[in-house]
């Protein structure tokens, strides 16, 4: 008689991890699909076999981008599985900015930051005469932006060693900047997303928000009452606050795993996806997200990415004898490209109305806040 109870709770317990595993699968399934929204059943099915093919103590999830040695003296013994190297720098660059670049690279590689270069115009020889060229990843590949490399080169496991990211244009000048007292600030004040502000003699400022406010050491918002977008203690989101520019963003590794996603693979300008790097600040953007005035920097507005380069032979051909020399209309270069970035910003604002409204399980934790805005 006592078997019976006995063998009815043995059931009950196998149908609960039945039902749990289930559940869990289900959940496994909904969050690779999010992850991975272009592979086909069958290509998940297959790498997942791939995977479980391993003994699982083998599999290496995450990597970095520090060199390695191809043999080992006994100093350098003791250090290879320690990277020394907790955060990255990240620039396109051109040669034509070698010198501001340089001066930017000087003040990181002290402090102690693994830097990457993404060469847009395929010279690389050109930087080997820096002391610090050695130490830094050179990547080339032609006329591509910030963006584009970032979506393939940074991707959140091969970075996730990092502390923090920073990803910079080049032109940038770095005089009143130190990174070490930054990223201080930035981990004292609780900002997953930033960005040193502004100094207000810059070339170009296109947001009032980035402008350096001289008594302050950090702002997360602006006031200001011209415009049509009206910023005020009762605004909660961008471009009033919980935003930062795309020229010289800092992320946190989390930050940047959620970031990283948001990169279309496709719209390799960006536009648009700077209004909602909140979304990745890992809770309230109106305090995670913020512009550091004690460290600030200058934007020069030189823009050499698509310029006369792009229009240009080896031999440095003028524009009119390469005109002439086709036989058609030039072109001009930095028009198409606005043309292209404005057409990519409103591909990319149909996508996420599109996403937002497919998702039915997703909850906009700003909804509220925009419809008052």
């Amino acid at each position: 008689m006592k078997r019976i109870p006995f063998t009815g709770i043995v059931c009950t317990i196998m149908l609960f991890i039945v039902y749990r595993t289930t559940i869990n699968q289900y959940q496994h399934t909904k969050m690779e699909a999010i992850l991975h929204p272009f592979d086909t059943v069958e290509e998940s099915r297959m790498d997942s076999i791939k995977i479980d093919s391993l003994p699982s103590g083998i599999v290496q999830a995450s990597s970095d981008m520090e060199l390695r040695p191809l043999w080992l003296t006994s100093s350098s013994r003791l250090k290879v599985d320690y990277p020394s190297h907790r955060n990255l720098l990240a620039i396109p660059t051109g040669i034509k900015q070698k010198q501001n670049v340089d001066a930017t690279v000087q003040k990181f590689i002290s402090e102690n930051f693994t830097v990457i270069l993404f060469h847009y115009d395929g010279n690389v020889d050109g930087w080997h005469d820096l002391e610090w060229s050695k130490k830094a990843i050179h990547i080339v590949a032609h006329n591509q932006t910030k963006w584009w490399f970032a979506k393939r080169f940074l991707h959140p496991d091969v970075v996730a060693v990092y502390d923090y990211i920073f990803v910079w244009d080049e032109d940038l000048g770095v005089e009143n900047f130190h990174p070490g007292r930054y990223l201080k600030i930035m981990k004292s004040e609780g900002l997953e997303i930033s960005q040193p502000a502004l100094d207000p003699n810059s070339t170009e400022i296109h947001h009032r928000i980035t402008i350096r406010k001289r008594t302050k050491k950090v702002h997360r918002r602006v006031y200001d009452s011209r415009g049509s977008v009206k910023c005020s203690d009762a605004s909660k989101g961008p471009p009033c606050t919980g935003w930062v520019e795309g020229m010289a963003p800092v992320f946190s590794r989390s930050a940047w795993r959620c970031t990283w996603h948001l990169i279309q693979n496709d719209l390799v300008h960006g536009w648009g996806m700077d209004m909602k790097l909140g979304y990745c600040a890992q809770g309230d953007r109106t305090k995670k997200v913020g512009v550091i005035d004690s460290e600030f920097i200058v934007h020069q507005g030189i823009q050499t990415l698509g310029g006369s380069s792009a229009t240009k032979d080896s031999k440095d051909i003028t524009h009119e004898e390469l005109k002439q020399r086709r036989g058609v209309a030039a072109v001009d270069v930095r028009s198409e490209i606005r043309r292209q970035s404005t057409s990519e910003l409103q591909i990319f604002r149909q996508r996420w109305d599109k996403a937002v409204r497919e998702d039915k399980d997703w909850v906009d934790p700003y909804k509220r806040n925009q419809r008052h805005l």
